[in-house]
């Protein structure tokens, strides 16, 4: 769990409530290291004071605050009328508990379903009661999941059940990470064969991006990270070019495309910089799509954008969450492509951690040396 901004992660024993109707318990067999849990320890997720008033919102009370939204384990428990799974049953998680109801749901857009606003409140979505406690404190889970603890209270729309044969570092991966990566690229930016794609950023998420890129068939396909490694890497993945920087991208791309510029761009590093934005739009030609997928930090300027260019030339930039995918399809069929060999998923794992060593393997994840990096629990 994590106190606050700037606090390192600490282990601490906490009470769980047994499951609720429409809830399961899940004892966690791997969590995954994702930026978007580091957000919490930077604070790029959490608006400041200023930023509510100036916006008229109100904001949650964020921590204190257990962490984890990626993993994959195995049913304990389940609460009554629950029917998609039972005790033994291993599941992937989602931190997109999809109601299956709401507008958004039935018009094939779970990743904004309605439930997402409960994503960080205490209560859980079932009945808007709390089922994590430390001491007389109760506990906001992470997108409703809270993966860095040996077990997890979750209501049943949280997790998916996969087959026994998929290992569990494959269904956490896909659980987060891989599905965004691979939306953002073949969904929201809809990559089409022939296209030439950029990929800002080839991390955990960019690497995916790349192979979604390249499953389509594309035809140039640029990584953009300023790490050797991940470049090296990115080439692995799908990349037919590499370059450290978007400046040093859009030189290379006007080359290869005679000067057309890119069909896709896709944003993906870990913390988006408002200045990364006009060189991405930059990078399109006339009629493409840039989406963005990385976050920015609320303390972030404005980002200056030349309107009349999209305007006149038709350029798109796009928002994407969960990669425009939605977790109840794109969790087993990206599990069929790893079974058939399409999809490198045990690749994309440079360490496994002990949950004691969070804090290493958050320390890694900010100096760029892990594509993705897990946590494997005891007994499992």
């Amino acid at each position: 769990m994590i106190r606050g901004v700037g606090m390192d992660w600490e282990i601490r024993e906490i009470v769980l409530d047994p499951p609720h109707a429409g809830e399961v318990m899940v004892r966690m067999a791997v969590a995954g290291i994702c930026h978007s849990d580091d957000h919490l320890f930077t604070g790029d997720v959490v608006p400041t004071p200023e930023v509510l008033a100036a916006s008229g919102m109100s904001g949650p009370d964020w921590f204190p605050l257990l962490g984890g939204h990626e993993g994959a384990g195995v049913v304990e428990d389940v609460g009554p009328g629950v029917t998609s799974v039972r005790p033994g049953d291993r599941v992937a998680l989602s931190f997109i508990p999809a109601c299956g109801n709401c507008r958004f749901c039935v018009n094939g857009q779970s990743y904004i379903c309605d439930v997402g606003a409960s994503l960080f409140v205490r209560e859980m979505p079932t009945d808007g009661t709390c089922r994590r406690h430390l001491g007389d404190e109760n506990l906001l889970a992470y997108g409703q999941l809270g993966t860095f603890a040996e077990y997890a209270v979750l209501s049943e729309r949280s997790v998916i059940k996969i087959d026994d044969t998929i290992p569990f570092h494959a269904a956490s991966l896909v659980s987060c990470g891989v599905s965004t990566g691979w939306g953002s690229a073949t969904v929201s930016a809809g990559t089409e064969p022939g296209d030439t794609v950029v990929v800002i950023g080839t991390g955990g998420v960019g690497m995916n991006a790349l192979q979604g890129a390249r499953a389509v068939g594309a035809t140039h396909i640029v990584g953009v990270d300023p790490v050797d490694s991940k470049r090296d890497s990115a080439k692995f993945f799908g990349a037919t070019h590499t370059v450290a920087s978007a400046q040093e991208a859009i030189a290379l791309v006007r080359e290869i495309t005679a000067g057309v510029m890119a069909d896709r761009v896709i944003v993906t590093p870990g913390v988006v910089r408002v200045e990364l934005i006009p060189a991405a739009m930059a990078l399109l030609r006339k009629g493409g799509v840039c989406v963005l997928t990385g976050i920015t930090p609320f303390t972030e300027p404005p980002v200056p954008l030349v309107l009349q260019e999209m305007t006149l030339s038709a350029k798109q930039l796009r928002g994407a969450l969960y990669g425009g995918m939605n977790p109840r399809t794109s969790v087993p069929m990206l599990l069929s492509l790893y079974q058939a060999g399409t999809l490198r998923l045990d690749e994309l794992v440079t360490r496994h951690y002990r949950l004691e060593e969070i804090n290493e393997a958050f320390s890694d994840l900010r100096e760029g040396r892990n594509i993705r990096g897990l946590i494997d629990f005891a007994d499992n």
